[in-house]
């Protein structure tokens, strides 16, 4: 009697797969070497980008400063245009502005150092024989000569850090020749992008197979989309930090209660972990300069106003404009500081972003559908080998 299983299929192959030629290779295996020279190719093409990255960062950063700066003037720009405003007055009026306003930041932080440095010079004093002499009762008992030594010590430990933290942007702007270099491409970048970002975009477009060009410039709008959302976002995240831990430093009675709120609207454009030291170093100020209460005052508000921006901000602003799970987003900074210093982890999160946003973009125009709602691949049917096959014709 015949087995009709083992008869020849149709065109030639065969129902078994004992005579292929990777047949002693279980289909695990090869799966896995499949995947793993794909992975392989994929980090080394990262490590090339970040390499190239750290070669010509000089040109680099400054351009992806022109690019935030960018996403967060067009649209106002687009807006006076919308207005029959002319577009070159709309763009010097916006840039005018900008730079006012940097302008003003920044006399007022200078203004209020200067006014308060000798009351903070008095109560550092003050803080530190109140320090002091609590360190010398039981059960610490630390003698003055130790205090300073672990004074010593520390201050050794945070120049040593302190240069690795910093050194992204200490190597961008080494001398001053290299400062003004790298600001210089900041604006004319900021001024060309401004002028014709859409342009400089179909051009980079047009260097592509015409093929993939729809599946680019699907992505290029995908990417401009979530990086304005995100600057614009991460404005107001960090004017509502920077205002209520400043309220509260003020209230409070703390010394340089604006310089402290500017510090923390600062940090904060490095989503979470920007926020988190910021709010500690204003209860370290609080703890020192007031007492304990106080800095468990600060510590209540520092919570408070964290709660709010992760709860009513952060949903109600972002939407799903900015889908980046909070994960990537230490991880991200994690790794663009150890790579960069403070410019990786400012431009980590919003890099992330637009990359995630770009890629689904690409999918999405290639595959006809979202990836999100990709049921995965599709179900292979696997013959019963009890059963028949069907009848040849």
């Amino acid at each position: 009697m015949e087995l009709r299983w083992n008869r020849p299929r149709p065109g030639g192959a065969s129902a078994s797969r004992s005579t292929g030629p990777n047949s002693t290779i279980p289909s695990g295996v090869r799966s896995a070497s499949e995947w793993s020279w794909r992975l392989l190719v994929i980090v080394g093409l990262a490590a090339v980008v970040i390499y190239l990255v750290m070669v010509f960062q000089e040109i680099v950063i400054p351009l992806l400063v022109a690019l935030l700066v960018s996403a967060l003037l067009q649209p106002v720009v687009a807006s006076l245009v919308r207005r029959h405003w002319p577009k070159w007055l709309a763009i010097l009026l916006t840039l005018v502005a900008f730079a006012a306003v940097l302008g003003a930041l920044v006399l007022l932080v200078v203004w209020q150092v200067r006014a308060g440095l000798p009351q903070l010079e008095r109560e550092s004093v003050a803080a530190y024989d109140r320090v002091r002499d609590l360190l010398r009762q039981p059960p610490w008992s630390v003698s003055d000569a130790q205090l300073a030594g672990y004074i010593s010590s520390a201050g050794d430990l945070i120049t040593k850090d302190s240069g690795q933290i910093i050194g992204g942007a200490v190597r961008v702007g080494s001398t001053t020749g290299h400062l003004l270099a790298g600001a210089l491409i900041a604006v004319f970048a900021t001024i060309f992008m401004l002028i014709d970002g859409g342009g400089i975009w179909r051009w980079i477009t047009r260097l592509f197979p015409s093929s993939g060009r729809p599946a680019i410039s699907a992505a290029g709008d995908a990417g401009w989309t979530t990086l304005s959302s995100f600057v614009r976002v991460q404005i107001l995240v960090a004017l509502a930090n920077g205002v209520g831990i400043g309220l509260v430093a003020f209230f409070l009675g703390l010394p340089l209660a604006i310089p402290i709120g500017v510090v923390v609207l600062l940090a904060s454009f490095i989503p979470v972990i920007g926020a988190i030291v910021s709010g500690i170093i204003a209860v370290v100020i609080a703890l020192v300069f007031a007492g304990p209460v106080q800095a468990i005052i600060m510590l209540a508000g520092v919570l408070l106003v964290h709660l709010l921006e992760a709860h009513v901000m952060q949903p109600l602003l972002v939407g799903g404009a900015v889908k980046v799970h909070p994960l990537a987003v230490v991880v991200g900074v994690a790794a663009g500081t150890g790579i960069a210093g403070i410019p990786g982890a400012l431009f980590a999160v919003p890099l992330i972003a637009v990359a995630n946003a770009m890629v689904t973009a690409m999918l999405r125009t290639v595959h006809g559908t979202p990836p999100a709602n990709d049921p995965g691949p599709e179900p292979v049917a696997v013959a019963d080998p009890a059963a028949p096959l069907a009848p040849e014709t």
